[in-house]
């Protein structure tokens, strides 16, 4: 891991108030001061990465490197800032998006045609073009069919899987109300998700250790992208599956698994039979493991998910630092949002000063000779996802990482 991160220059919070009080209040609300700061890098950043975009593929309609995740980061601005400029240019950013959508069996919010739609429907509403977002949202559930019957070999995990899709259909409810898409619909999803689950784990004769089990490219990813963690993440998510009874017999113990899975340090490994420590991101390690074991530990009660996310926290300050840059899926910003859902579970305001240190980093971008990711203005890998995580440590108790915390 070492190998893979800068040196954290930050002291750590001991207690003592002195290291909070320009930052945050006893109740967690930052201060007009740090506010402000975080406001001005966030306008800032916007004119370069506004900028830089002119030259970005006119052609990626995808939330994870193209237009759609541009203009997820805009509705989220307007959703904190509440400038109506600010929804135009959401409009401005989707409607390029709609125009070149992939019409493959791609389906999930990050990496297909599902995100654009949902997105673009949610636009639509918000300028009360009612017709155009109930178009966008009948467009999308075309796809539900082919989800669910996992055609063309459909995996079940985030990315590309049918986890990726199910996030498009609460990202609608979250933005639009929690009936605007029926739960039936997400339910049948979940559905399918356990029993592909059940199917892979019979298949591997592992179910004596994990009675669900899922694999993408022929291997067993563990984080929170391609892996298990994510997907149990979402069937632990209250109403999506429908008999309880399943989430304690089949999802618990293969969350146990993972646990089993843990290496010395604290973090995880990034597939199954991996022994080597070295990714602390989103994608594949603690930081993506975390919202699976707070889930955990809401659902379960067991103290034990609770003291591996605190873990988690202590690997990503130590560690989560990366050379790889600013970003989401593998960056400081997206590490940085481990320590605001530790806040939000456990307000202890360590971690909310440790999210507020990583942000005084990220608002150094560039200066720390990290690499420039190939897409370097997008919302998962460059400059649009950090933008993100700075309007969201504004208001940390609202604060979700971007197109996967429900």
């Amino acid at each position: 891991m070492d190998t893979r991160a800068l040196r954290n220059p930050y002291a750590d919070y001991d207690g003592n108030p002195a290291l909070t009080h320009a930052l945050f209040d006893p109740h967690g609300k930052i201060t007009s001061e740090f506010g402000q700061r975080l406001s001005s890098k966030v306008s800032e950043l916007l004119a370069v990465m506004e900028n830089g975009l002119k030259s970005a593929d006119p052609r990626d309609c995808t939330g994870y490197t193209g237009w759609a995740g541009i203009a997820v980061l805009y509705l989220h601005l307007h959703n904190v800032f509440g400038e109506s400029s600010l929804l135009q240019k959401a409009l401005e950013h989707v409607s390029r998006s709609l125009k070149c959508l992939t019409h493959r069996h791609d389906v999930t919010f990050l990496c297909g045609d599902s995100g654009p739609l949902a997105v673009a429907a949610v636009v639509f509403h918000r300028l009360q073009r009612v017709q155009e977002s109930d178009e966008c949202i009948n467009r999308l559930m075309q796809y539900h069919q082919i989800v669910v019957t996992g055609s063309g070999g459909l995996p079940d995990e985030l990315l590309y899987g049918r986890v990726g899709f199910l996030y498009s259909l609460v990202y609608v409810n979250q933005q639009l109300g929690q009936d605007r898409i029926p739960l039936q619909y997400i339910q049948q999803i979940s559905e399918a998700v356990l029993m592909s689950g059940e199917h892979l784990s019979k298949k591997f004769r592992v179910q004596n250790q994990s009675p669900l089990m899922y694999e993408w490219y022929q291997e067993q990813y563990v984080g929170a992208a391609h892996g298990l963690a994510g997907i149990y993440y979402f069937l632990m998510q209250p109403g999506f599956v429908s008999a309880v009874e399943h989430v304690y017999r089949l999802v618990k113990p293969s969350v146990d698994h993972v646990c089993r899975l843990r290496f010395p340090s604290g973090n995880y490994p990034p597939c199954i039979g991996d022994d080597r420590d070295l990714l602390v991101h989103w994608c594949h390690g603690s930081p993506g493991v975390v919202y699976m074991l707070l889930q955990a530990y809401k659902v379960f009660s067991d103290p034990q998910y609770l003291e591996l996310a605190l873990h988690c926290g202590e690997v990503v300050w130590r560690w989560g630092l990366l050379k790889k840059g600013y970003g989401l899926c593998h960056g400081a910003a997206g590490n940085a949002y481990t320590f605001l859902a530790l806040y939000r579970h456990t307000q202890d305001p360590k971690h909310l000063y440790r999210a507020c240190m990583f942000a005084d980093w990220c608002m150094n971008y560039g200066k720390h000779g990290c690499r420039t990711p190939d897409t370097p203005f997008s919302l998962f890998e460059g400059m649009a996802g950090t933008i993100y995580f700075l309007t969201d440590l504004l208001q940390p108790m609202k604060s979700r990482f971007p197109a996967f915390e429900v």
